[in-house]
């Protein structure tokens, strides 16, 4: 069978206040606003690839990292390129992000944002 014409658009992530999340990533990825569906769903759009959904989930439980055996363990994060960590990583922060305690790699730093989805800030 020849494979049918496939592109990814859009990374999707759950959380219980699309509002919220979509505001935070607007401000750190400074991405426009392409889709505006509140209260269930926004989509930004990137300069270049894959857009960035938020999408409604009443039910929803952030991730755990590092998770234990008894915990949700995150399923997908986000990594994004910066030029210079301390500076992006406070940025970030002040955008609405926590630094995690465990950090695996002196040239990456794992946040997690307001709805606890962990991403990583790298070199």
């Amino acid at each position: 069978m020849d494979r049918p014409d496939l592109s990814l658009s859009n990374i999707v992530l759950d959380t219980d206040d699309v509002q919220m999340l979509s505001e935070f990533y607007l401000r750190l990825l400074g991405w426009e606003l392409t889709q505006d569906e509140l209260p269930d769903w926004r989509t930004l759009g990137a300069p270049a690839g894959p857009g960035l959904s938020f999408q409604l989930e009443s039910n929803y439980r952030p991730p755990v990292w590092p998770a234990g055996t008894d915990q949700t363990p995150m399923q997908v994060h986000l990594d994004i390129r910066v030029t210079e960590l301390a500076p992006a990583v406070a940025f970030a922060q002040e955008c609405g992000a926590v630094l995690h305690d465990f950090q695996p790699q002196d040239d990456v730093r794992v946040l997690s944002d307001p709805s606890g989805h962990p991403f990583c800030l790298f070199l």
